[in-house]
């Protein structure tokens, strides 16, 4: 049976690579599985039905809900100023200012892409306003964007969480700490390229301008503060958090900002769904192949072949970063989770690896590849807001690449920076 799915799983591949749409291949390649093997064919709606009775799964459309109403009622145009006043006063304060405001608005939406809407246009516009070159600025934006998964609240997470069986308030948690670090090495880097590009300074603009910024984007700001105290707390759970948030966001939006009108409510409902419907038959064909393959007994034949050539997790968390790496380049984030993960988590946990080390190993390894050519869905979303070919970005990226995979590098070989904040949270 494992021949026949290592065929399968080449047909799939083949079929992709003709430029069917990928939920269709998956679904295609599980049904073929389930044909040859004699099964009833009401076994594959069956098993994509059972990936969404799921409680888990319901925090991903209310993220995705939550962003769009976040969107919708112009928060990130506070959160904008509110950056630019604490730092945009240093030299590069404008890209530090990006930064800051990619961080504060990761713990809003979770997602790489919606970070990069969000607030990329507006980081864009300020950042060619005092000078800095079209492709700096664009890619600053870019890297910026990957700190959206990764902070908590996270998308990716719940689905890795769903998939892999771990607990989504972990993953959430072991993110934290490689989310600030990306932040704070992207600060650096601009440190070296602020003094390199001769990128200019402005004065303070004094404590008082600071106050209000502040003032003025506090409700905002304390997004995160709800979603994590709430969490950490144990009011409620990571699925109830994503509710709770959502509610938060309507009460910015309709009484403290008075930004948010019923009117918005219809396209806002619609956007969701329409963004809900994609992820969601992407988790149910991936959840069918990720069946196929598990009965198959796959990563039982793969998992000790490994381990006989493989004898260093080390090693082995290396090779995965090279390889998740190259695919992050070429494939959808979530559709690569969905398929690899039911083959990789088996083999880390024979390793020994953390559960939630290797989660956020493999999520930050993909979200990078929103970033990188030629399918970085992230530098599409960029270029059209920074007006520069894509071919230009994907040149401009690569240095800022640079920190992140230091981030990557650091969680791989030290596992406290993901493993640390979960374990005292669980003990407190």
């Amino acid at each position: 049976m494992v021949g026949l799915m290592s065929k399968i799983f080449g047909g799939w591949v083949v079929a992709i690579m003709t430029g069917m749409p990928l939920y269709t291949s998956m679904a295609l390649a599980s049904l073929l599985f389930i044909s040859i093997n004699g099964m009833p064919v009401s076994t594959l709606p069956q098993k994509m039905a059972g990936s969404m009775n799921s409680f888990p799964i319901v925090a991903a459309p209310l993220f995705i809900l939550m962003g769009n109403i976040l969107g919708a009622a112009k928060i990130t145009d506070r959160i904008v100023t509110f950056a630019s006043a604490l730092i945009g006063w240093i030299r590069g304060g404008y890209a530090h200012a990006s930064i800051l405001t990619s961080m504060i608005f990761a713990g809003m939406v979770g997602s790489a892409v919606a970070d990069a809407a969000g607030s990329g246009a507006i980081e864009i516009r300020a950042m060619r306003k005092a000078g800095y070159r079209p492709e700096t600025a664009a890619s600053i934006t870019a890297a910026a964007a990957t700190i959206g998964p990764i902070i908590p609240p996270s998308l990716p997470m719940v689905i890795y969480g769903v998939a892999a069986d771990v607990s989504i308030g972990k993953l959430f948690m072991g993110g934290l700490i490689p989310g600030v670090l990306m932040g704070v090495t992207l600060m650096l880097m601009v440190g070296v390229v602020a003094r390199r590009e001769g990128m200019s300074r402005v004065s303070f603009a004094g404590f008082r301008v600071l106050g209000r910024a502040f003032v003025d984007c506090f409700f905002a700001v304390m997004t995160p503060v709800v979603i994590l105290g709430g969490m950490f707390s144990g009011f409620f759970t990571p699925t109830e958090a994503a509710a709770v948030a959502c509610l938060y966001a309507l009460f910015l939006g309709f009484v403290v900002y008075r930004t948010l009108e019923w009117k918005h409510i219809g396209p806002i409902l619609i956007d969701t769904a329409e963004t809900t419907g994609v992820v969601m038959v992407l988790v149910m064909a991936a959840a069918s192949l990720g069946w196929c393959i598990s009965i198959s007994r796959l990563p039982q034949a793969l998992t000790p072949m490994l381990l006989a050539t493989i004898e260093s997790p080390i090693i082995f968390l290396l090779l995965v970063n090279l390889f998740l790496l190259v695919v992050g380049c070429f494939m959808e984030a979530l559709a690569a989770m969905l398929i690899l993960i039911p083959i990789l988590a088996p083999a880390a946990i024979s390793y020994g690896i953390d559960p939630v080390q290797f989660g956020v190993i493999v999520v930050l390894n993909l979200i990078i590849g929103t970033v990188t050519p030629p399918v970085g869905v992230v530098l599409f979303v960029v270029t059209r807001m920074a007006e520069i070919s894509f071919e230009t970005l994907a040149r401009a990226i690569l240095p800022w690449l640079i920190p992140l995979m230091t981030v990557l590098l650091a969680i791989t070989l030290w596992p406290p920076l993901t493993t640390w904040l979960p374990q005292f949270i669980a003990r407190s």
